[in-house]
């Protein structure tokens, strides 16, 4: 029998392979990657939980925000009307306003006219009064009596302009 290189490469390898199995290499190598498998498992089962999780989460926050986005738009809304009805209601008291002070002005200048139209009267009886004094003083010839009355009339006018001015 001749011993050569192979021989020995064979005989080498199934010592090698029975050190393993004495030894327990291949259980040992088969519990450790069991362990692993397990730990894996139990991290994608984790990480399974907490994309559950996370799902739950983003659904609850995607209803707060449509509940909110409601929520602002009814605002908008209630806002919106309530300027609306403010506008409303300051323009209703502002042209209440304005009739008002408008009718105070007509009756101040109808005031104003009265007064006016009084003084008037009151000057012109004044002064009538006062040429039939004068009149009444004076002899009653005609130059005189003609020089009285053109001198009333233009006292007459004199105290108009001064009453209207």
């Amino acid at each position: 029998m001749m011993i050569d290189a192979t021989f020995w490469v064979m005989v080498s390898f199934f010592v090698f392979i029975g050190l393993l199995i004495y030894f327990k290499i291949p259980q040992k190598i088969k519990s450790a990657l069991n362990g692993n498998i397990g730990s894996i498992k139990n991290q994608i089962d984790e990480a399974n939980k907490l994309k559950e999780d996370a799902k739950n989460i983003l659904t609850e926050h995607e209803k707060k925000i449509s509940n909110s986005k409601a929520e602002v738009k009814q605002m908008m809304n209630e806002a919106s009307e309530e300027a609306e009805k403010n506008v409303i209601l300051t323009n209703q008291n502002f042209h209440k306003l304005m009739d008002a002070r408008k009718k105070n002005a007509e009756e101040r200048i109808k005031q104003l006219r009265n007064q006016a139209l009084k003084d008037i009267k009151n000057a012109s009886v004044k002064i009538a009064i006062e040429s039939v004094e004068k009149l009444i003083k004076n002899s009653l010839d005609k130059s005189k009596l003609d020089k009285i009355y053109s001198s009333s009339i233009e006292e007459t006018k004199l105290a108009l302009k001064k009453k209207s001015s």
